[in-house]
């Protein structure tokens, strides 16, 4: 195009699509002396946004927060374990992989200095996928899209710790099916525990692979 100037054609072309999201926090935890002292107060908040229904909001239990409320670690780990998911099941659908049951137990591991700061230093997502059929490819189709999910999600993009993927082991999964054992969906929901600090990452059981299984804990 004449008159044009390439570099800001490329500029352009490159920019990329923004979203904005809003919500509100608001505290919900004076009971009447306000931050007097440490105890003269909950650390109860309500996370809100048009749309969805109010979050019920506090701090982790060791610090005075109320176990019965999200705190903010959990969360993090929620939209991690989320993102991921959404992507992988988008995927699924362009891939002709049919999905029909999800479930990820996720965990995260935050480290605590000694001023009282911190910061996550891993988190894992375990996802448990349930198909339709049982593709004789499954098990790469799935380590597939689950490693392409993670270069996707925008929250795994957007931290500076790793984020790692073990998915079971799809032998020991269809040994459970076998013996008639509960999906993941049919399983009731585990009670989310406190985050705690360590010092490093405990390998899990269910995280051992046979041989050839694609490793995917390092994404990042």
């Amino acid at each position: 195009m004449a008159g044009t100037d390439p570099q800001s054609v490329a500029t352009r072309a490159v920019e990329p699509r923004m979203h904005h999201y809003e919500v509100a926090v608001t505290w919900t935890g004076n009971l009447g002396e306000g931050t007097r002292t440490y105890r003269s107060y909950r650390r109860d908040n309500e996370v809100t946004a048009e749309g969805p229904p109010v979050i019920p909001g506090s701090s982790e239990p060791a610090f005075r927060g109320d176990p019965a409320r999200w705190n903010p670690e959990q969360l993090l780990v929620a939209s991690l374990s989320q993102c991921h998911m959404l992507w992988f099941l988008h995927l699924a659908v362009q891939d002709g992989l049919v999905v029909t049951g999800y479930r990820d137990e996720a965990d995260g591991h935050m480290a605590e200095d000694e001023d009282g700061g911190g910061r996550f230093t891993e988190v894992t997502l375990r996802p448990e996928v349930v198909l339709a059929d049982d593709p004789a490819d499954r098990t790469e189709r799935i380590a597939r899209l689950h490693h392409r999910a993670h270069e996707l999600c925008f929250i795994a993009n957007s931290v500076n710790f790793p984020v790692r993927c073990e998915p079971p082991d799809p032998a020991e999964q269809s040994e459970q099916s076998e013996q008639s054992a509960p999906t993941p969906c049919d399983e009731p929901a585990r009670p989310t525990a406190p985050v705690r600090p360590a010092p490093g990452p405990t390998p899990s059981p269910r995280s051992r692979r046979p041989a050839g299984w694609p490793c995917l804990r390092t994404w990042r």
